[in-house]
């Protein structure tokens, strides 16, 4: 009962189901009046469906995030995080700002890994825009939070993109003698990641974190389901592809 219910508000009464819906009927209304326009109007709503459903996103991402794997032993003598978004001033435990959910999920991970290996973490990331945060000041501060001295924590705070990310790392790489970089960031996002910095001559070893999809597939009806997560999820796959196709044909 539960799964039907969600299953009717998702659908029915939630964007994208709902707008899809109306397109859906506005469609077959047009169709006895402008069959080609209908047509053009039937053959969009689908494309706007399919695109939100588990059914084309979580293949899709699984193409990415099935790239790299993390390693049960790490070789590397610095971890490097890439930021992933931040607020600017909102309240928080011990200051103002927070991280957005992918990069919170790669703080975890790069606490993580310093627990277990001591290595010291470089944190990336800058301003992005005005009424962002900067994201490794804010990093900075919550894995000092979490238990990490400051004195192990460096801080590359100029960086907007990934591009930026791999080129202002590797001025601390070289600062500070690092020769084996362990690189953080979502499994999505580590396949650019990792061209970016191997386009400047930086090796890096990869050590994804934040998965979106399961490993594996498993076919279930609940993929037909269209949300609005599901959108986000293919652009964000696409956005990746077309970086990836970018960084290929410079």
């Amino acid at each position: 009962m539960l799964y039907f219910i969600k299953f009717l508000y998702t659908t029915f009464l939630l964007p994208p189901g709902f707008f899809i819906i109306i397109f859906a009927l506005f469609s077959c209304w047009l169709f006895k009046r402008d069959r080609k326009a209908a047509i053009i109007l039937a053959v969009i709503t689908f494309l706007f469906y399919i695109s939100s459903t588990p059914f084309l996103s979580d293949p899709l991402t699984r193409t990415l995030e099935n790239k790299y794997h993390p390693s049960s032993f790490i070789k590397g003598d610095v971890i490097v995080m890439l930021g992933g978004g931040a607020t600017l001033n909102t309240p928080d435990i011990d200051g103002q700002g927070h991280l957005s959910g992918y990069a919170a999920n790669r703080l975890i991970t790069a606490a993580r890994l310093y627990r277990i290996t001591g290595l010291p973490v470089i944190l990336s990331g800058g301003k992005v825009y005005s009424d962002t945060g900067n994201e490794s000041h804010i990093a900075k501060r919550q894995l000092i939070g979490l238990g990490v001295p400051e004195g192990k924590i460096l801080v590359e705070d100029k960086s907007l993109n990934t591009e930026q990310n791999a080129l202002y790392t590797k001025q601390l790489l070289q600062k500070y003698n690092f020769k084996r970089p362990v690189l953080v960031t979502s499994a999505f996002h580590m396949r650019r990641a990792v061209l970016d910095f191997n386009k400047i001559g930086v090796n890096m070893t990869p050590y994804p974190t934040d998965y979106k999809t399961n490993t594996n597939f498993k076919f279930k009806a609940a993929m037909f389901i269209p949300s609005a997560s599901k959108i986000l999820d293919t652009s964000i796959i696409i956005k990746e592809y077309l970086g990836i196709l970018a960084l290929r044909m410079s």
